[in-house]
């Protein structure tokens, strides 16, 4: 599904060169669930938006679904994230104006579908959220833990290939945290591809790999019980 190899992302002025990413090599196999932690500054923000189509690379190789990144347009690159992709941020990034039903068409919009194709993909989404029955409402009504299941009701009408989720716990408490987890997880048991950058360890070991990111590079790959199991 994903696999960069030899990554680099380097960030120029006239008298500073800061590498962001340093010979970064990943691949994530279809269907998996990974997390990626490491300290603030690591490189994780830089490896996300590069995963997302929204930064470009300075040298190595990025393939996505087959696609060598590299070679695709700012057109192209678009449509691929349009298609495949889907974000959950950490923010919500919701549009407190808009009821749920309508933050979470906001994003079909841009792919001509039809209003009755569109109304099937919100209305499924926000069911396997749990949240059907509040469409008609504003975010402001919603819990945080509610709001964060809209922004995944958001990503998932999309119908993508894989999730990019930042953080998506990190404003939330315990309890609605250990919720939105649950459903991340039932998410990928159906088969969707997940990315998750977190500072959490407990979270990181819920799923079935993490990845520890430090100056830019991946430094150790293990399962999260192996991990806890070195912590002891």
């Amino acid at each position: 599904m994903l696999s960069m190899t030899n990554l680099s992302k380097v960030f120029r002025t006239e008298l500073v060169e800061t590498h962001a990413l340093r010979d970064f090599s990943l691949h994530v196999d279809e269907g998996e669930f990974v997390s990626v932690t490491g300290p603030s500054g690591s490189g994780k923000t830089t490896f996300l938006n590069i995963a997302g189509l929204l930064e470009t690379y300075t040298s190595g190789d990025y393939t996505l679904d087959g696609q060598n990144v590299f070679t695709l347009n700012d057109r192209q690159r678009s449509r691929l994230r349009n298609e495949k992709i889907g974000f959950i941020f950490q923010s919500f990034n919701l549009i407190p104006d808009l009821n749920l039903y309508d933050n979470v068409d906001v994003p079909l919009r841009y792919r001509g579908m039809t209003a009755g194709d569109r109304h099937q993909r919100i209305c499924d989404s926000l069911e396997q959220v749990g949240l059907a029955n509040r469409m008609k409402h504003l975010p402001a009504q919603l819990s945080g833990g509610q709001q964060q299941r809209v922004a995944i009701a958001r990503a998932l009408a999309g119908d993508p290939r894989f999730l990019l989720a930042d953080e998506p716990t990190g404003n939330l408490d315990s309890q609605m945290a250990a919720s939105v987890m649950g459903l991340l997880q039932d998410i990928n048991q159906q088969g969707t591809t997940i990315v998750m950058v977190t500072h959490d360890p407990e979270l990181a070991r819920q799923t079935q790999r993490n990845v520890y990111v430090k100056d830019g590079r991946v430094c150790d790959e293990a399962a999260p019980v192996q991990l806890a199991t070195v912590n002891e």
